[in-house]
Parts: C-alpha cells; sequence; structure tokens
C-alpha cells in the first residue's frame, strides 16, 4: 500500500465509524421501524403496583429538599410508594435534610464509609421488597405525571426495564454546554426507534425502572448500573424500552469541565460493564440485540479511540496534497476554537460557534481519555458528581 493509500485507510476508520453509528444505523432503525407495528398502549391497572424510588446522594444539602418534594409531589398513590435516599457517607447536612422527611415516608439509608453511588443500591437493594425499583438522581427533576407512564409499561410481562426520557435545560443565553441539548435530544429519538423494534440497550441513568425481581444486589461497584438494567435484562429473557411520556429534566452542567469529566466517567464506567457483559455481543446467540449492542455503543465508542488516527493520517497527506492541508489546518482551527470556549470569561455569551466547537473538542478528548481509563483498568467507584444548577 502507498503512504497515501496508508494515510487515507487512517482517516476511513474513526470517518466509517462515525458515519455508521451517527447515521446509518439511526437510519436502518427509522426504515425497520416502519414495518413494525405500534405497541398497544395500556391503560391505568386495576391496582397500581407498589414502587422503591432509589435515590443516592453525596453533599447535596443545597438541592436534596427540593428533590424530595419533587418525589412526594408525584402522581402516584402514596401508600405504593416508598422513597429512600442513600447517602454516601455525605459529610454536609445532606442527612438532617433527609431526617426531616421521615414522616412522610421517605427513608435515609447512610453508607459510612463513601463506596460510590452502585454500593449504595447494592445495599437498599437488599431492602427492597417492592414490585419496581425506580432509580433517578438528585439532581434531576421528574415531571409529576412521569411516573404513571413509566410503571404502566410493566403490565407487558415482557418488559423488564422502562426508561424516562431526558430533557436537557439550562440557561440558553450563558452556557458552555448547550451543545448537550441537541445530544440528548438525539440520542432519544435512536431510542424511541429501538423501542418501536423491541428493546433498546441503553437507559437513562437519571430516571429508569427495573422489576425488582431481575436486579442484582451484589453488582460490581466499579460498574454502571444504569447500562447494565437492560444488558441483564436481555440475558434473562426481557426487553427494555423507552416511554416517552416520561419526562425528567436534566440540568446542564454550567462548564464544560465538568461535562468533560462526566463524559470521561461515564464512558469509561460503560466499557468496563460492556465488557463484564460481553456475552451479549455474540449476534450468533442474541441476534438483533448483539448487532443494536455492537451499532449503538461500540462503534460510537471505537470512532473516540481511532480519531486520532483520523488526524495522523489527515496531518500525513497534508505534506502532498493542498485540499488535505486545508482540511488539516480547518481542523486545528476548530480544536483552537474550542479552546478558546473552554477559557471564555463566565459572565459574557458565548457565540454558537464558540459553544459547538468547544462541547466536540470535549466529547472527543473525554472518549479517548475514557478508552485510557478503561485500558489502564483504573476504577473509581466513587468520584465527585456533576454539580448541576438547581
Amino acid at each position: 500500500m502507498t503512504p497515501d493509500g496508508i494515510a487515507l485507510a487512517l482517516i476511513d476508520i474513526p470517518a466509517a465509524l462515525l458515519v455508521y453509528a451517527y447515521a446509518v444505523y439511526p437510519a436502518l432503525l427509522w426504515l425497520g421501524s416502519r414495518f413494525r407495528a405500534q405497541t398497544p398502549a395500556f391503560g391505568d391497572p386495576p391496582d397500581w403496583p407498589s414502587i422503591c424510588i432509589l435515590v443516592p446522594a453525596y453533599n447535596e444539602e443545597r438541592i436534596i429538599g427540593g428533590t424530595i418534594d419533587s418525589l412526594l409531589a408525584l402522581d402516584y398513590p402514596a401508600d405504593r410508594r416508598r422513597i429512600i435516599v442513600m447517602s454516601d457517607a455525605s459529610a454536609d447536612s445532606t442527612d438532617r435534610i433527609v431526617q426531616g422527611y421521615a414522616g412522610r415516608g421517605v427513608e435515609l439509608m447512610r453508607q459510612e464509609e463513601r463506596r460510590g453511588k452502585t454500593a449504595a443500591e447494592n445495599a437498599a437493594l437488599q431492602l427492597v421488597r417492592e414490585d419496581i425499583v425506580v432509580n433517578t438522581d438528585a439532581s434531576v427533576r421528574i415531571r409529576p405525571d412521569a411516573i404513571k407512564p413509566l410503571v404502566r409499561s410493566f403490565q407487558d410481562p415482557s418488559i423488564g426495564v422502562a426508561s424516562g426520557r431526558d430533557t436537557s435545560v439550562g440557561d440558553e443565553q450563558r452556557e458552555r454546554n448547550r451543545g448537550e441539548r441537541g445530544y440528548v435530544d438525539y440520542e432519544m429519538r435512536v431510542r424511541a426507534l429501538e423501542t418501536q423494534l423491541g428493546t433498546l440497550i441503553g437507559a437513562s441513568g437519571c430516571f429508569y425502572a427495573i422489576r425488582r425481581e431481575i436486579t442484582d444486589h451484589s453488582f460490581p461497584e466499579e460498574l454502571s448500573r444504569d447500562f447494565a438494567a437492560p444488558l441483564r435484562a436481555r440475558l434473562l429473557g426481557f426487553r427494555t424500552v423507552s416511554v416517552d411520556e416520561a419526562v425528567c429534566a436534566v440540568p446542564r452542567a454550567r462548564g464544560l469541565r465538568a461535562e468533560y469529566l462526566r463524559k470521561v466517567r461515564t464512558m469509561a464506567r460503560g466499557l468496563e460493564t460492556l465488557w463484564y457483559m460481553r456475552a451479549l455481543l455474540n449476534p450468533w446467540r442474541y441476534g438483533r440485540f448483539a448487532v443494536m449492542l455492537w451499532s449503538h455503543k461500540v462503534a460510537r465508542w471505537l470512532a473516540f479511540l481511532a480519531l486520532p488516527l483520523g488526524v495522523a493520517g489527515l496531518a500525513l497527506l497534508a505534506l502532498h496534497h493542498t485540499w488535505a492541508a486545508g482540511l488539516f489546518l480547518a481542523t486545528i482551527a476548530g480544536a483552537a476554537i474550542g479552546v478558546l470556549a473552554l477559557r471564555w470569561p463566565a459572565d459574557r455569551p458565548i457565540p454558537r460557534l464558540v459553544m459547538f466547537a468547544g462541547f466536540a473538542l470535549v466529547s472527543c478528548a473525554a472518549g479517548f481519555a475514557a478508552w485510557m481509563r478503561a485500558l489502564r483498568q483504573k476504577h473509581y467507584p466513587t468520584w465527585e458528581p456533576t454539580r448541576r444548577p438547581a
């Protein structure tokens, strides 16, 4: 192969992965959904099942009261609902605030040693006796009418996990992280298409529900339970659906640095979780689900790992071809604009171009960093939660 051929191959690898994962795969989902009958909607059950809402918290004194108030305001029978706040050795007033709700059906479960969200969930699940476990975060807000549509899904005995629909909210004028809204909207559309084809392969970590009998209270603490929930459901013969009516408002992190750290953590734990449950990648055994898993997750993640190869290939071509030199300079300029977004003054509105360049730079850098962390097997069961606006 000629040097130019090698350089083009280096460029083609990440380009092909990105085009397939973000364009071809959704198009195939859309095409397949045209030939699938719509799933009939369920009405209210004669008796609503009992639910237990789990809320992990670490030093959330600023927002935990509002979170509990919003959960108590959910449209669901109070005698069929239980709330457990899992304090991961909080050192502020979180525990005291939660204890103030003890007379209203809210329980505090404290870990004396900080061990992370998954460890707290493992401990809490051993106490759960309700039919459905609802998982949410302290930093989000579930719409009052969202819980019933989520729980209503479980009238279908084939459904093991039901995921809510995230909507990204924040200050549109000043945030550096507005690009997250577009990504979340895109992701929700992909999940809706996967649901029309029978199952999706990832649940919203901010708001999802699972049958108690398929939960695992000995799940490895360094892994991601919300990603693993649909995988475990498939192993046990259940499927996962996205429920459009179950809306959860997720405040965006204001800064790109916080978004970078969140993306690194989320993807690294996702890679480790997928390796732990890698048997599901076998298409001969798991058929369409395995193909969807390769398409939705693995292709996206591999693109981030291959991006430096693409940049290297473009740099090699730039030595001999004017068009490649132009593309390479445009890439460098885009990265420079992204760096500018990271340094943009907090009290000034940020131009759209600068904001999107910063979001793209942070996303690519975080994806590659997550691979490095996962390949080095750097496990972080505990972390500083993303401090989102109230």
